[in-house]
C-alpha cells in the first residue's frame, strides 16, 4: 500500500510562520514522522509540497496511477479551490483532509472546506499528530476496504 501526502501552499513555512498557531515542527518533521509511521504499518508513503494550485493539481492526476490514497493538507487552497477538489474526486483515490490548526476556531472564511464532502474524513486542530492520525485513519480505511473486497470475492466466486 502506497499514500501521498500532500502539502499545500505556505506548509514550507512550517516551524517559522505564526509557530503560535502552526507550532515549531518544520514540515521535514512532519513528513520523516510520517516516514516512520509508514514503517510501523507496513507502507509506503511519498510526500509532495508545492505553493502552485495547479502543480498540486498535476500531482493529484500523475500520483494516482502509483497510490492507494491521499493525505491532503491543501493549506488555504482547502478554502479557493475547486480545481483540486475536482482532481481528487476525479482520480477516485480516498483521502483524508487534514489541518494543523482547529480551522473551525479561526478567522470564519477557513470554516468553508472544497474539499471536505468527498474526504473520507477531516482531522483538525491536533498539530502534526493531525497528519499522523489521518494517515493512520486513511491506512485503516483502505485495509477495511481491501477486507470488503476479499470477503466479496469469497462469497462471489467468478464462475
Amino acid at each position: 500500500m502506497r499514500i501521498a501526502v500532500l502539502h499545500g501552499p505556505n506548509l514550507n513555512l512550517l516551524g517559522r510562520r505564526e509557530p503560535e498557531v502552526y507550532g515549531r515542527q518544520t514540515l521535514d518533521d512532519v513528513n520523516a514522522a510520517l516516514g516512520v509511521l509508514a514503517r510501523e504499518l507496513g507502507v509506503q508513503a511519498e510526500a509532495y509540497q508545492s505553493n502552485h494550485e495547479g502543480q498540486l493539481v498535476d500531482f493529484v492526476q500523475q500520483a494516482a496511477g502509483r497510490v492507494d490514497g491521499f493525505v491532503v493538507n491543501a493549506g488555504a487552497y482547502t478554502h479557493t479551490s475547486i480545481a483540486l477538489a475536482d482532481a481528487l474526486a476525479g482520480v477516485a483515490r480516498p483521502y483524508v483532509e487534514v489541518h494543523v490548526s482547529n480551522v473551525f476556531a479561526r478567522e470564519r472564511f477557513r470554516h468553508r472546506s472544497y474539499l471536505a464532502g468527498n474526504a473520507v474524513g477531516v482531522v483538525s486542530g491536533f498539530g502534526l499528530d493531525s497528519y499522523r492520525l489521518g494517515f493512520r485513519a486513511l491506512v485503516e480505511h483502505l485495509q477495511g476496504q481491501e477486507e470488503k473486497q476479499e470477503a466479496t470475492e469469497v462469497l462471489s466466486p467468478k464462475s
